[in-house]
């Protein structure tokens, strides 16, 4: 037989933080401001649930953001045109460069 807990003791369980937090069978750490972990346990506390629940919600929610934000794409800028001159079909990079700088003191 399982002896019951003071009222108050599975109220301070319930909002305490551990230095690690178990999340799906890893221990991970975790620096939280202190003002910020005040409002957490509070706010866990009124919502009768863990401060770890409160961080995976948390978690969920910003992964899930992600996920819904497109990958970034490179717009095309390139412009129309039939390539390079015939003149320099078979020039060196160096010489490109060169004629890409001339008169602009590169």
């Amino acid at each position: 037989m399982v002896a019951a807990l003071p009222r108050v003791l599975v109220r301070d369980i319930a909002t305490h933080i551990e230095p690690t937090i178990k999340i799906s069978g890893m221990k991970t750490t975790l620096d939280i401001s202190d003002p910020l972990l005040r409002e957490a346990r509070k706010l866990a506390a009124r919502e009768r649930t863990t401060l770890r629940a409160l961080v995976e919600q948390g978690l969920r929610r910003v992964v899930a953001e992600k996920r819904r934000q497109p990958a970034f794409r490179l717009r095309k800028a390139s412009f129309r045109g039939r390539g390079l001159r015939p003149e320099l079909k078979d020039v060196g990079w160096e010489r490109l460069r060169e004629l890409a700088y001339e008169d602009r003191g590169g």
